[in-house]
């Protein structure tokens, strides 16, 4: 009896071990993978009936798919996003992240899956359409974006607010508590396309094609950054990437790069 529960023991312990290294960090086969993404940016990521999609989150739905792993997408503010895929809360980041110089110190990015442009939305008629047009006037922004960067550093005199998330400020622009809401053009457009009867309108917008999409990894997990380039350059000759960027950017042109036998759009990252 002790010789039989001795190998039963030992059976389960090789087995265990043998689990163990199948989901080690670094080896993303066969693994499912935590996202952290947001929950109130359409059309590139949301919540819809329960369920986490958006451009970005199917694109690497596909990945996933194309490269054998799983992913499951947990709801997070942007301004932890960064920090938690590098603390390893999170093993990638997926919310239309720009990839600024200044966030690749922190994580190492894919290459690119999409561009855009930032705007700041004001109430219809405001006339403010110009940089200088906002000094004095209170912009509103999520926390740590590419669009608190733009109000911080580029609108001298602006009052800058800050936001945990996109509803927020939308809510508070529209009651006029803020002068402008500053956000990716395809999330105001989205939110002016779904509220008709609002009057809001766009004001200065300006192009972010120097610093594409990406998903974000940790520095260290080369392996994986490897499995999502892979798998979005295959998504993009099959014309997958075409498809769901017609589903989700109906107004927007394709980037000619992301159309397939483009050459995608290289993210370099220093020191990998």
């Amino acid at each position: 009896m002790r010789s039989t529960l001795s190998r039963t023991l030992a059976i389960a312990t090789a087995l265990l071990a043998l689990a163990g290294c199948g989901s080690s960090a670094g080896d993303p086969g066969g693994q499912t993978l935590r996202v952290g993404t947001l929950a109130d940016a359409p059309p590139s990521i949301y919540l819809e009936n329960g369920t986490f999609t958006g451009y970005d989150n199917e694109l690497l739905r596909d990945i996933a798919r194309r490269e054998g792993f799983s992913v499951e997408f947990v709801g997070t503010e942007f301004a932890s996003l960064l920090a938690s895929v590098n603390n390893g809360t999170f093993d990638i980041g997926s919310s239309t992240i720009s990839t600024t110089d200044e966030r690749k110190k922190t994580v190492a990015f894919s290459n690119g899956y999409s561009t855009g442009f930032t705007t700041i939305v004001t109430k219809k008629d405001a006339g403010l359409k110009e940089i200088p047009q906002f000094s004095g006037k209170r912009l509103g922004v999520v926390q740590a974006s590419v669009q608190d960067d733009l109000a911080s550093k580029k609108v001298p005199g602006a009052e800058v607010v800050r936001f945990p998330d996109y509803n927020a400020g939308f809510a508070q622009l529209r009651n006029g508590t803020l002068d402008g809401w500053v956000v990716p053009k395809d999330i105001g457009q989205k939110y002016l396309d779904q509220n008709p009867d609002v009057p809001l309108e766009f004001g200065y917008t300006v192009e972010t094609k120097d610093t594409p999409s990406a998903f974000a990894v940790r520095k260290d997990n080369k392996e994986l950054l490897d499995k999502l380039n892979r798998g979005l350059s295959a998504a993009i000759a099959d014309g997958t990437v075409q498809r769901l960027h017609a589903q989700f950017f109906q107004t927007e042109p394709l980037p000619a790069e992301l159309a397939p036998g483009g050459p995608g759009l290289p993210v370099p990252n220093p020191g990998l």
